[in-house]
């Protein structure tokens, strides 16, 4: 499990864990989180339990959503059954006990917390949600609920990095009409017309920009790291069937 000394604070508890310390075999070995995948779902459920447990909170708190790769954010006032999960990539709450999750595999996983205000957040951040506002619809549910930027302290997890991300030609394009600064997240793949995209580095400077009290980053490059990370593109680029997938997690403790 990696930590951030950004989000340790008091009566908040998170985690960004790797795929080591569970129960599930073969491609999702081992501690595969993601009902999604194809993998048995009494295993999930198993490494789910670990995970809360490594937070010290009960199995059955645990939220996540049915990710879309959208902005849309869901203001969490209890857990939800699993057949129920809203379609959403960012949770917030102010209640405790509950533990916000979001599921990734080379995905950006971001946590969000006012100590001060007793409000968390979580968002799934692949690059779609990263430029249609899934960290800003997070925070400002935060903030309805009595955040402030000034206070809040957000931690972006272990995500595909610059030199795993070869993206077409057509992809700077909507980047850099919302900034040419955007142009900085662009390195010149060795494929001609092809470029690497710094995802972690665009998500960072975003929420730079918005004023919050502070962001860490993870420089783990999860495509790169098989033996801690899953990955959908090292998955794909091999031709395997399915991948498992990591969780994050925040909470409010008592």
């Amino acid at each position: 499990m990696i930590t951030f000394e950004t989000l340790d604070l008091p009566g908040i508890a998170h985690g960004f864990f790797t795929r080591e310390g569970g129960v599930s075999e073969g491609l999702y070995a081992s501690l595969n989180c993601g009902f999604g995948s194809g993998d048995e779902p009494e295993r999930v459920a198993e490494n789910r339990a670990r995970a809360m447990r490594r937070l010290e909170i009960a199995p059955g708190s645990l939220v996540t959503c049915y990710q879309v790769h959208s902005a849309a954010v869901v203001e969490v006032e209890a857990p939800w059954r699993r057949e129920e999960a809203p379609r959403a990539d960012a949770l917030v709450t102010t209640r405790r006990g509950l533990a916000l999750g979001v599921l990734t595999a080379d995905c950006a996983p971001v946590l969000f917390a006012d100590a001060e205000a007793g409000v968390i957040g979580a968002a799934h951040a692949g690059w779609r949600g990263a430029i249609g506002g899934v960290c800003e619809a997070a925070l400002a549910a935060m903030v309805k609920h009595g955040a402030r930027p000034e206070r809040i302290v957000a931690a972006i997890g272990p995500a595909i990095g610059q030199p795993s991300y070869e993206v077409g030609p057509e992809f700077p394009a909507p980047f850099l009409a919302e900034s040419p600064q955007n142009a900085d997240f662009f390195a010149p793949s060795q494929r001609e017309g092809r470029f690497l995209f710094d995802l972690g580095g665009y998500l960072e400077r975003k929420l730079r920009s918005l004023g919050l009290a502070e962001v860490a980053r993870s420089q783990d490059d999860t495509a790169a790291d098989e033996r801690r990370f899953f990955s959908w593109r090292r998955t794909s680029l091999r031709g395997e069937k399915d991948y498992g997938r990591g969780l994050s997690a925040i909470a409010l403790v008592p």
